[in-house]
């Protein structure tokens, strides 16, 4: 088996082949693109993205999942071959994510016999999707074409639209999409509170969708965030109720239709947090203003979020929070202790953005 491999990895074109994927879930196309990559490297690297995001419909599954969801359609002697790794979404910055990507595949990449390895690019040719392909010039792109008729987004829905309709997608044309395993451990999720939590989200959003549904053209909201920081903690709130219940989030709410952008986020400081500083000290400690947009960026559709950076003097005292009643729970939370799994949306990348936080977080 040995002289085998061996002999298969000295007659490839690749050192090193690597797939960049969300893998949400991981489906027949993503492993026949693996399965061409194991033919023409003697290693390949999968790069799982959106690592470390808190549950959504957009994400359902961990890396951890993902992971064994993959390692499930290959055999021991493939998954030898196989490097999968974590990688932490950069939304709002390309030239971070690119760095990070470089540096884990210059850290797993295996030595070449004393030679640089050869080292390429691996995916499937789909438009915006697949734009990263052009991000890294140093490695030769490998263009496969993609699996028709199958899409990760329609599993979702299809998944996560109601109970009976994640039955008949599982007993019906789940094995046309997924592989076994996949598909094995998608039924196991079905059991856990996860999932009964994302199909309130869902319920949610056809909500919000059918509100909407008479709009003379598909509707763009508008929203305002705060990040004020002092002493090296960030205000944030908790949210009580769905979407994103139990996650940590950026104050901040959608302005009123005669109200300025800085006017709409400190009102929401003062009405929402009763946050004790005065509004001409919040003015004075403005350090940033940008707007995020993300397409996919907010569950309930189009979503512009104009934010603001407030960086307060350091003090040894933080400043009082007193909510209303009823309202999210505020706190401070040190910088130290911000997960990007604990918050909602794309708040962290917000946060990210303003303060430069590191876009590694391990390897697990």
């Amino acid at each position: 088996m040995a002289t085998d491999i061996a002999r298969s990895e000295s007659t490839c074109d690749f050192d090193c082949l690597v797939f960049i994927g969300r893998f949400q879930p991981p489906h027949l196309g993503h492993l026949a693109i693996i399965r061409e990559a194991l033919k023409r490297a003697r290693q390949v690297i999968v790069l799982v993205g959106s690592a470390w995001q808190a549950r959504s419909l957009r994400n359902p599954w961990r890396f951890d999942e993902r992971q064994a969801m993959l390692r499930a359609g290959f055999d021991e002697t493939d998954n030898q071959r196989l490097e999968i790794t974590p990688l932490l979404d950069a939304l709002y910055n390309d030239d971070v994510w690119v760095r990070d990507v470089q540096r884990k595949v210059r850290d797993l990449a295996a030595p070449a016999n004393a030679r640089l390895p050869r080292i390429g690019l691996i995916g499937a040719s789909r438009g915006q999707s697949s734009y990263y392909l052009s991000l890294f010039p140093q490695w030769e792109s490998v263009s496969v074409p993609p699996v028709e008729g199958i899409s990760a987004s329609q599993i979702r829905e299809r998944l996560f639209r109601s109970p009976s309709s994640t039955d008949d997608y599982l007993s019906t044309g789940a094995y046309h999409d997924l592989p076994p395993g996949v598909v094995e451990s998608v039924k196991k999720f079905c059991h856990v509170s996860a999932y009964k939590r994302l199909l309130e989200e869902q319920q949610l959003l056809e909500q919000y969708r059918q509100a909407w549904a008479h709009a003379p053209y598909p509707p763009i909201f508008v929203t305002v965030n705060a990040v004020v920081v002092q002493s090296g903690h960030v205000l944030l709130v908790r949210r009580t109720a769905a979407p994103g219940k139990g996650l940590y989030a950026l104050p901040g709410g959608f302005i009123n239709p005669h109200e300025r952008l800085l006017d709409a986020c400190l009102r929401e400081l003062r009405e929402r947090l009763r946050l004790k500083v005065p509004e001409p000290v919040l003015k004075g400690s403005l350090r940033g203003q940008r707007l995020f947009d993300e397409p996919h960026r907010s569950w309930r559709g189009r979503t512009l979020a104009e934010a603001f950076y407030f960086a307060l003097r350091p003090d040894q005292q933080l400043p009082r929070l007193k909510p209303v009643k009823g309202g999210d729970h505020a706190r401070w939370v040190a910088l130290a202790d911000l997960e990007p799994e604990s918050l909602f949306e794309d708040h962290f990348f917000i946060i990210q953005n303003f303060l430069g936080l590191p876009a590694d977080f391990g390897s697990s």
